[in-house]
């Protein structure tokens, strides 16, 4: 069987693992300077947590329903990830592969829509971004998360079509050349895999600390 950088558990192919390393290394660096700033949005949502100066709080805006469904498609969709990683690791062929990551954006779309429509109620019912502190605060963490989502989306697309150009199979009778653009996509889906688990970590932070300690508050 071919040896994939990053994707075996026993040896490698070197050349590959060589390139991949340091690239996947960078990558967590990146991730752990993207928690940092999720950690301080935290830390000032919750120092503004019943800041509301009289307007509407987190039980008269918020809506659990609409808050568990884009759990559930954002968790949904990092499981359809890990699915396309697997369909790569053991090259079951571009079609799944592009089933898989169709599935994971798919399901990134319906968070986004379903965020985007949770937004548009908590204006209609006077929730405003500079309503009170706690709703700034809590635009600028969900807010920012959901830009990391669109963002997510946006690679995923770049990554299908690399797919389709590159392919993503190290097959032996492919050139040296293809092989090694093969590695790259490889590579850069890892990291996409990475930041997409990355997000459904964040996420769950805020279903839990935002939404049901507001909700039970």
């Amino acid at each position: 069987m071919s040896r994939h950088p990053g994707l075996n558990l026993a040896h490698a192919d070197e050349k590959a693992h060589a390139e991949a390393e340091p690239l996947l290394f960078g990558f967590w660096v990146f991730l752990m300077s993207d928690l940092v700033l999720f950690a301080l949005l935290f830390a000032t949502y919750a120092t503004m947590m019943g800041v509301t100066a009289g307007g509407p709080g987190p039980k008269q805006l918020f809506e659990l329903g609409p808050a568990a469904i884009e759990t559930a498609a954002l968790l949904c969709s990092s499981l359809a990830y890990g699915m396309a990683t697997l369909v790569m690791k053991y090259e079951r062929g571009r079609v799944w592969l592009l089933f898989w990551l169709g599935a994971a954006l798919l399901l990134g779309l319906v968070f986004l829509c379903f965020e985007i429509d949770d937004f548009v109620g908590m204006f209609a019912k006077g929730g405003g971004i500079g309503r009170s502190g706690q709703l700034s605060a809590f635009f600028a963490l969900v807010g920012t998360h959901g830009l990391h989502v669109t963002f997510g989306c946006l690679w995923i697309v770049v990554m299908m079509i690399q797919v389709l150009v590159f392919g993503a199979e190290r097959r032996d009778n492919k050139t040296e050349r293809e092989r090694l653009l093969a590695d790259r996509v490889q590579t850069r889906i890892l990291r996409l895999g990475l930041f997409w688990h990355f997000l459904d970590i964040v996420w769950i932070g805020i279903f839990s600390v935002v939404y049901l300690q507001g909700l039970t508050a």
